[in-house]
């Protein structure tokens, strides 16, 4: 079982990873994210709206059982994080939550 908070914090020191619902937005419809990870609180209107781009870009979407809270303080934010999308993994194994990767 991965450990998605150590996988997350390796992805942002060593890969490069993007904060928020409007960064995910983007990144999702341009195709540029290679996982998207939502808060399971999200806002059901961001977690349909990131979905349906995701979906089209044919990016991984991966529900964090964690709250936005959670989120938050694993990438060393003192504040809710909804989304957060890896566009390089660096070292870290995130993509293997949804079985990509390694």
């Amino acid at each position: 079982m991965i450990d998605v908070a150590k996988e997350l914090k390796v992805a942002m020191q060593t890969g490069k990873v993007a904060v928020g619902s409007k960064q995910a937005m983007k990144l999702a419809g341009m195709g540029k994210a290679k996982l998207i990870i939502v808060a399971s609180n999200a806002p059901q209107e961001i977690k349909e709206k990131i979905s349906n781009l995701a979906k089209v870009s044919k990016i991984p979407m991966y529900i964090y059982p964690g709250s936005s809270w959670d989120l938050g303080a694993i990438c060393g934010k003192p504040f809710v994080v909804a989304a957060v999308s890896v566009i390089d993994e660096g070292d870290s194994e995130i993509l293997k939550l949804v079985g990509e990767g390694g």
